[in-house]
């Protein structure tokens, strides 16, 4: 059965959808950017807005029963792959080894025109 994950540590859905699906053990997240948890942009480069995305993600993840240790795969969207060394960097610090499958695309434009949105697919304990 599906269920709706929600929680008031990441920022809201801001359209129809939800932050996360559950169904079984499978955790799917919403592309999450680096909005605080009351919407507020964070200012910075893509460093800080990694950083945010991150910290959103955990506490979708943690909201869904799971953690950024058990993320199989990640999708990465970027506004310019220039930046992709500076985002892995902070990708590095916070996904261990053995390391979630990535893609990692440029797109042409992002929501409130951040420089990131990550999503994640994980297993719930």
């Amino acid at each position: 059965m599906k269920e709706i994950v929600q929680t008031d540590s990441a920022p809201a859905a801001i359209g129809p959808y939800s932050q996360a699906v559950t169904f079984g053990n499978l955790v799917v997240t919403s592309g999450q950017i680096p909005l605080t948890p009351s919407g507020e942009l964070v200012e910075g480069g893509i460093t800080e807005q990694t950083e945010q995305v991150i910290a959103n993600l955990r506490a979708v993840l943690t909201a869904a029963g799971t953690d950024l240790d058990r993320v199989v795969k990640t999708t990465v969207f970027l506004a310019d792959m220039n930046e992709f060394a500076a985002m892995n960097a902070v990708y590095e610090a916070h996904f261990r080894a053995p390391y979630p499958a990535r893609s990692t695309v440029q797109v042409a434009r992002l929501p409130r025109d951040v420089r990131v949105e990550i999503e994640v697919l994980a297993e719930r304990h």
